[in-house]
């Protein structure tokens, strides 16, 4: 049950500019490339031990649909080794970590990079960013005893999966981007509303949960389009859509964005005639990609607290080439949390360190840095660490408890500001 009713609605909601959260020598690292229904969480039992190197391994996008999201990602992974091995590293030894490339679902890059990453021992694997992507890997990594913790996954099949307590992700599922998104478009005077989602887990199941929104608020869905983000063109599907008159247009998708926006465009039901709402998917900057205005005014969702200006000036040291901070404060905190849950287990096995990772997400002493929470996990004490994503309060899913999704706007120059954050609580 979703305990959020944004945007005016009669549930309790919180909503904030920001959140104040503070984000607190050289580490090893491999730089690997591939050849080419209870809750599902439940701590693992603890295992063998690990070797007495806390190895993490990113499975990231540098290629595919997601690309883009990848700098931030594999930049917030990064600036948490470094931090890590700062504070003297985990069980008296630096952190290691092995980047390697997630591709998308329409390659097999996925799964020989874990293959990579399980010969080269890793203890924890952050990624895939695509829940498309993570579902064609999951059972090799936790069948491996590896845990799979994602900073982007959103699709709530994961929420149940079988995955022997071995899979967690700070992002949160879209249950509660859904009912922010399909509020989102229900305040600003569309009742008739059009979905058009890309035919995978991810889109499918958002695109559930903007309906069961827009339904629930008194609003009516007259169309559901399913499409092959594959496809050459997506004429057809856009012709059906604009048969259903919608006077908000919910467009769930990827990088195939950049062929939607001009066939709707060219149908006569761009975003200048029809609003249209992207997701964290396509919440991208186009500036390069369409002609000076074609988004002006569209609206986006993407769960996410804002990034805070020290946080970012940490990132922009590790990568001077960020163009947009999505998803780094969930991959930051995924490598903090792996690294304090294997100090707290006092062992780096993947099983042991998923044994821990609910444990210290909530309950103790609060701490916003590894350093704090390791002096407090080395003075015995319990901890509750709260990261730069947000308070990271696991369920016994995996999944954050709590979450906060940002409002986007796109302005003449087909880049997106962020005009407001909503924090909620999620139960299940």
């Amino acid at each position: 049950m979703i305990r959020i009713a944004p945007l005016g609605r009669v549930l309790a909601v919180a909503a904030a500019a920001s959140l104040g959260l503070t984000a607190c020598g050289s580490e090893p690292e491999v730089a690997a490339t591939p050849s080419a229904s209870a809750p599902a969480s439940q701590p693992a039992a603890a295992a063998g031990q690990g070797d007495g190197t806390l190895t993490i391994g990113t499975l990231l996008p540098r290629t595919g649909d997601l690309a883009f999201l990848g700098p931030p990602e594999f930049a917030g992974v990064d600036l948490a080794v470094e931090e890590i091995n700062a504070a003297g590293g985990v069980l008296g030894k630096p952190v290691a970590k092995v980047h390697t490339d997630s591709g998308d679902t329409k390659t097999d890059i996925a799964s020989q990079s874990v293959d990579s990453l399980l010969q080269q021992k890793a203890d924890a694997i952050i990624g895939a960013a695509s829940s498309g992507v993570s579902k064609t890997v999951i059972d090799k990594i936790v069948n491996a005893g590896v845990i799979q913790f994602s900073p982007a996954n959103t699709s709530p099949e994961f929420t149940t999966y079988k995955d022997n307590g071995l899979y967690f992700r700070t992002a949160p599922s879209d249950v509660l981007q859904g009912r922010v998104h399909g509020d989102l478009i229900l305040q600003d005077g569309s009742e008739s509303v059009a979905i058009l989602n890309r035919q995978d887990s991810y889109g499918t199941g958002l695109a559930a949960e903007v309906k069961k929104a827009v339904e629930g608020g008194g609003g009516e869905v007259v169309a559901e389009v399913a499409y092959d983000p594959s496809a050459p063109d997506f004429a057809s599907e856009i012709s059906k859509i604009k048969a259903a008159k919608p006077k908000a247009i919910s467009l769930i998708g990827f990088d195939e964005t950049k062929k939607i926006v001009p066939e709707l465009k060219k149908q006569g039901i761009g975003p200048d005639k029809v609003k249209l709402y992207f997701v964290d998917g396509n919440l991208a900057d186009y500036s390069e990609d369409f002609p000076k205005g074609t988004l002006k005014g569209v609206k986006a969702t993407q769960p996410g607290a804002k990034t805070n200006d020290d946080f970012r000036d940490k990132l922009l040291k590790i990568d001077p080439n960020l163009k947009d901070f999505n998803y780094a404060p969930e991959s930051y905190d995924a490598a903090i949390l792996v690294a304090l849950a294997a100090v707290a287990a006092k062992d780096d096995s993947g099983k042991a360190v998923a044994a821990k990772l609910i444990e210290v997400s909530k309950g103790g002493e609060k701490c916003t840095t590894f350093k704090q929470c390791l002096d407090l996990l080395n003075a015995g004490k319990d901890i509750d660490f709260d990261g730069v994503s947000g308070p990271v309060e696991f369920n016994d899913a995996g999944d954050p408890a709590e979450a906060t999704i940002g409002i986007y706007e796109f302005g003449d120059d087909n880049k997106n500001k962020v005009v407001n954050h909503l924090s909620g609580k999620i139960d299940g």
